[in-house]
């Protein structure tokens, strides 16, 4: 898809359907940003229930094999084989990143119009993200589908499909927000290594991550502003929905400046940090 190419549809939300069940992974990143620009152009209409597809899940690129997390093993930054694994580990989480981002907009009717437009600019953040990550994984001789990759952040997603209230605090603010504790530890053992692609991925990663403290803010703050509708203490009421959904724990250190800056608050960091 051309950036002049029409969007299957005039209004938001369908097109961010349309666009999650696009297979072809470039033609997807580009039609989520391009829904990103055109949007004062196209209506919205937030009072529509649109009906899931069939299987309801976004389409995924032919070549590229899924696999549990389990399965996969790590390779050493120290190879350049290592390295495109561990590359493409993350271009492939900036992907279904588009995905979380979209079908936060199709799903759930009945928000303000501002919650729309907040996750269609994310969907177009993490399209910009995955494209700048596959052209450097492209460059060190590899592509996005060389390795198997897993559904983990998917998986959230399925579970959490009937609820908005859950997918905010169990999808951006919980496994998103993993990535911000995650992201220096990689940067590190890039700089560690001196060849010009592992500087060069360190060097984005300052990019995502500083775009990523903002996606994990939208979490933070739809969610606070669900929990408030309803009348629902967020601390509280996030320990409740962990334990009901299995939800991961963050694995230390906890990166707290980042996590501050996307809205956590002390108390909230005291928990994820001791679990109280």
């Amino acid at each position: 898809m051309s950036d002049t190419t029409a969007l299957p549809s005039n209004e938001w939300r369908n097109n961010a359907l349309a666009i999650l069940r696009m297979a072809e992974p470039n033609t997807k990143a580009q039609a989520a940003a391009q829904l990103y620009q055109q949007r004062h152009a196209l209506q919205l209409d937030t009072a529509q229930t649109l009906e899931p597809p069939v299987p309801d899940a976004p389409l995924m690129p032919a070549n590229l094999a899924l696999a549990l997390h389990t399965e996969l093993g790590r390779r050493s930054p120290a190879t350049l084989q290592g390295r495109a694994i561990l590359l493409h580990a993350i271009v492939h989480i900036e992907y279904n990143a588009i995905h979380l981002a979209l079908d936060a907009v199709w799903r759930f009717a009945g928000m303000p119009n501002a919650y729309y437009e907040d996750w269609l600019k994310v969907a177009a953040e993490e399209a910009q993200h995955f494209q700048m990550l596959r052209a450097q994984l492209q460059r060190m001789g590899f592509d996005y589908g060389d390795f198997p990759a897993h559904q983990g952040l998917w998986t959230m997603c399925e579970k959490t499909k009937h609820d908005i209230l859950p997918r905010m605090a169990l999808v951006p603010r919980t496994l998103e927000a993993r990535g911000l504790d995650a992201t220096p530890q990689i940067q590190h053992k890039l700089r560690n290594v001196q060849a010009e692609d592992a500087q060069a991925t360190a060097l984005m990663l300052d990019t995502i991550l500083r775009e990523e403290v903002g996606h994990v803010a939208i979490g933070n703050y739809w969610y606070r502003w669900l929990c408030h509708q309803r009348g629902l203490e967020p601390v509280s009421l996030y320990a409740q929905l962990v334990q009901e959904y299995d939800a991961p724990r963050p694995k230390p250190p906890l990166n707290l400046e980042a996590r501050r800056a996307a809205g956590f608050s002390e108390q909230e960091l005291d928990y994820l940090q001791w679990g109280a």
